[in-house]
């Protein structure tokens, strides 16, 4: 099946590039992230500076391969979190129901009628933005589409044979939601895991874009895509256009593999 699908093989292959920027990026830069140089500021790209140097004189190429592993930190500890969360409670109330099951299904429906990135400023400007903030606040956003699709999954699976069988045999309640629903469950959180990290990233690069996310100097590709768009006017179009690109193969590459395990992991949707 990996043969037949081109898009699934280029999908892996980005995200086993951006695995080993973030691992191996700070090692593998040709020049230090940090270090400025005024005497050499927004030089196009060239054989010595690839994606060219910015306004303070800082190579391009060196902070975009840095900004990866901060970008996918970010992007990766949030979705876990709303994972861990988000899985189990919903499996929870889809298997009991009744009042609570109501109750948490209309917070979840106010949650995800409210624009979620309006709603991850607001945090992270009232909390402040540090890095875990970040991570806090768009975990939270990111919750509600597991609390529904858990709960959903759970609510159509709860009358199966297996888990009738495994009432019969003496599992406790507990044990039929954590070690008999939700591994059945868990291929769809998967899926939606990966479609979640594309917005995750997108989300903090974002409010970085807007000054609430990652501070300066550390190297993010939201803060690059903002220092560059005041060099473009100028006609200086390398310092956006490079973090941008970078920003662009993340989401389009956990997209792609969103699409390639919905093929994968359900037999229907195969070609």
């Amino acid at each position: 099946m990996m043969r037949g699908n081109p898009l699934l093989v280029f999908a892996c292959i980005l995200l086993a590039g951006l695995i080993l920027l973030a691992l191996f990026g700070a090692a593998l830069a040709p020049f230090d992230p940090q270090a400025s140089n005024v005497a050499r500021a927004l030089q196009p790209p060239s054989a010595l500076h690839w994606f060219g140097t910015d306004h303070l004189g800082r190579d391009i190429l060196s902070r975009v391969m840095v900004a990866t592993r901060i970008d996918l930190l970010i992007a990766a500890s949030a979705v876990g979190i709303a994972f861990l969360l988000g899985g189990p409670l919903g499996v929870l109330l889809g298997y009991r129901g009744g009042m609570l099951d109501n109750a948490v299904s209309r917070v979840v429906d106010m949650l995800m009628a409210f624009p979620m990135f309006v709603m991850a400023m607001a945090l992270v400007a009232a909390f402040g933005n540090s890095v875990a903030n970040i991570v806090y606040a768009t975990a939270l956003i990111n919750l509600p589409f597991y609390i529904r699709i858990a709960r959903a999954e759970a609510s159509r699976q709860r009358h199966s044979g297996y888990v009738l069988a495994a009432r019969l045999s003496g599992n406790s309640h507990g044990r039929i939601v954590l070690a008999v629903l939700l591994p059945n469950i868990l291929p769809i959180l998967l899926l939606q895991m990966s479609l979640n990290m594309g917005w995750a990233i997108l989300n903090a690069a974002g409010l970085s874009f807007i000054g609430l996310g990652v501070r300066p100097p550390m190297a993010e590709w939201g803060i690059m895509v903002a220092e560059g768009a005041a060099q473009i006017a100028g006609g200086r179009w390398w310092p956006a256009l490079f973090p941008g690109l970078a920003l662009a193969l993340a989401v389009l590459c956990f997209n792609l593999l969103g699409d390639g395990l919905r093929d994968l992991l359900d037999p229907r949707q195969r070609r």
